[in-house]
């Protein structure tokens, strides 16, 4: 099937709606997420039902030939043989809308090709596992793609296939506007619903290419280094080459906000009727103030994930319109929270209230957004345990070290550990020849012309698939970018 392949001079966009749906169409969003629960269940059983019974008669000496015909892995072919026993399986199929169902078999469909391309070593990152099934608490989400997907002319109602005009919390006037001027189309619908139990629905569509605000006013800095950190007062750091400190954005610290809160109702949710029963090993009915508990959890856990959102969509939509060239670690965040067990479970649970990969993320599509450029340092680049003064590399640098002091005799550089990191990135960013080595070697640096707006620094590691990004782009020995594919 060939990829949807977006126009010239448009980028894909999403656009994210809180709902406010009836009791009736909470009930049909719950049937819709359940259905596709269900074929996706089905067929993966039924795939390693096939793959146990190959299995077993090769063990018998069956030749390749008379073994049990293979059921294919693809969303087509797994389409094809749900369609000829949804009948049997599943005879109220027809209550629900079939992209419910297409919705499940293209989850199993991605997580097979994954674990296929995992095993055989043609997907990069840690090792994928074979896709499970999925249980009655699983997130609950369903995505159209065909029949009527709509912004109403209100601009307080979605419409989507056979759930009809749902209401949303907020104007989607954003939205209707450029559906009305033509210069956005939508492309398909996900409707989710969060640990507060409420239901969103993110419309991904394309758009003509955005640009920069014209009441968003330029830094007088136009390279920038962001150093990203844990301490409540500096979880952004932002400086230019020359030194001079931007900004010191504060961490929200939603999570650890919400601890003591938390800690109550969890303790209040063990002394009640779960579902389930230590004693027997069973699981059995919850009590509906069990459910009630569980309710204020997943509501307190949704409060600190927007509060985290909101902060940085604030932060890194100001560096992406404000200046020209920014520079950003690229930290293996999963990997600093792998390791440690209980003796680093605080510094964990720091990291994930950081949401430190988050930044790098947000700004590697809104730089294409507002015309700047991003670029990113070498995982191992060390930024800060280099001198802002010398060069001179700090190995035995820990994270209880929080100011830098230089050791070299002749330096005696006194320095903000996060802001010498901010500096020294920035130096990455500063108009160099392409292909240049840092001192330290941390790899290619931009090339020459970085702070031009018309010339985006090489995207670098982060350039995936992401639902902003319409290129990949690399830097040929000419230093000229070309498109590599499109986000599909």
């Amino acid at each position: 099937m060939a990829r949807f392949e977006i126009p010239e001079g448009w980028t894909v966009q999403a656009y994210r709606f809180a709902l406010d749906p009836t009791p009736t169409q909470v009930r049909e969003l719950a049937s819709h997420a359940g259905a596709a629960r269900f074929a996706h269940n089905h067929m993966l059983a039924l795939v390693k039902a096939v793959m146990d019974q190959r299995a077993a008669e090769r063990s018998y000496g069956v030749s390749d030939a008379e073994l049990t015909p293979v059921l294919g892995w693809s969303l087509p072919a797994l389409r094809k043989v749900w369609n000829q026993r949804k009948v049997s399986c599943a005879p109220w199929w027809g209550e629900n809308s079939k992209e419910a169902y297409n919705t499940g078999l293209d989850g199993l469909a991605r997580g097979l090709d994954a674990w296929s391309a995992s095993r055989h070593g043609q997907r990069a990152g840690r090792a994928v596992g074979f896709p499970r099934f999925k249980t009655s608490r699983a997130p609950r989400s369903v995505r159209f793609t065909t029949g009527t997907i709509r912004v109403e002319a209100d601009r307080r109602h979605v419409t989507l296939p056979r759930l009809g005009a749902v209401r949303t919390h907020e104007s989607t006037r954003k939205l209707a506007r450029r559906l009305e001027a033509g210069s956005a189309r939508i492309l398909s619908a996900t409707v989710r619903q969060d640990s507060a139990g409420r239901w969103h629905c993110a419309l991904q569509t394309i758009v003509e290419a955005k640009t920069r605000p014209a009441h968003a006013r330029r830094s007088v800095h136009p390279v920038v280094g962001v150093d990203v950190g844990l301490k409540a007062d500096s979880l952004l750091v932002i400086a230019t080459p020359a030194g001079v400190e931007v900004e010191r954005i504060a961490a929200p610290k939603s999570l650890s906000a919400a601890q003591s809160r938390l800690r109550a109702l969890q303790r209040r949710a063990a002394r009640q009727h779960g579902p389930y029963d230590p004693a027997t090993n069973t699981r059995r009915a919850p009590s509906k103030r069990w459910r009630r508990t569980q309710a204020r959890i997943g509501r307190t856990h949704a409060h600190a994930a927007a509060v985290r959102r909101d902060v940085l969509h604030k932060a890194t939509t100001t560096l992406a319109q404000q200046h020209q060239v920014v520079v950003v670690e690229t930290l293996n965040a999963a990997g600093m929270r792998a390791k440690g067990g209980a003796r680093k479970r605080g510094l964990n649970r720091a990291l994930a209230d950081a949401a430190l990969a988050e930044i790098r993320r947000m700004l590697s599509y809104k730089s294409r957004w507002y015309g700047s450029a991003l670029v990113e340092a070498d995982r191992f680049f060390p930024s800060s345990k280099l001198c802002t003064a010398c060069g001179r590399r700090k190995p035995n640098l820990t994270l209880a070290d929080r100011i830098f002091e230089c050791d070299a005799a002749e330096c005696g550089m006194r320095i903000d550990r996060d802001l010498g990191a901010a500096i020294n990135l920035a130096r990455l960013g500063e108009p160099t020849t392409l292909g240049e080595q840092s001192p330290a070697g941390s790899g290619p640096v931009a090339g020459r012309g970085a702070t031009r707006e018309t010339e985006p620094a090489p995207a670098g590691d982060a350039a995936g698939d992401e639902t902003s990004t319409p290129h990949h782009q690399t830097v040929d020995q000419t230093g000229t970018a070309s498109p590599q594919g499109e986000a599909a």
